[in-house]
């Protein structure tokens, strides 16, 4: 069984979150977290299709705590499903607290990414 108290996957990307990101209270908004796991799904399922992906759904994401300024997020993916155009991937986002080096769960969701070939239609996934 795997702990609900750690991240499920593989570390995919890092970054701070800044002032710019954030509300007038200093929580950082909810669709900037959302669009550092797009860009982390995309990176995984673009190296499991070994070309072009994009992102075809996003499904049952809720927030469980705020992100503040000065957090880093670190964004785990872990492919769970891989069909004959899709790739599914269970993604997770974790703030690295400012300054303390707890590291908790903000939320998590299942992104579903469609392989394209060079004009834009679905491709098929190679096999591993």
């Amino acid at each position: 069984m795997t702990d609900p108290a750690s991240p499920h996957g593989q570390l995919t990307l890092r970054t701070l979150a800044m002032p710019g990101d954030a509300n007038a209270a200093g929580d950082i908004f909810g669709g900037w977290v959302m669009s550092q796991m797009d860009l982390a799904a995309g990176i995984r399922a673009a190296e499991r299709a070994r070309g072009r992906v994009v992102t075809r759904a996003v499904r049952e994401m809720a927030f469980e705590l705020p992100v503040k300024i000065g957090d880093t997020i670190n964004v785990y993916t872990e492919v769970t499903h891989v069909g004959r155009t899709s790739i599914t991937l269970l993604v997770e986002a974790w703030a690295h607290r400012y300054l303390t080096g707890r590291l908790d769960k903000v939320t998590g969701a299942t992104f579903v990414m469609v392989a394209l070939d060079h004009e834009g239609r679905p491709a098929v996934v190679p096999a591993e």
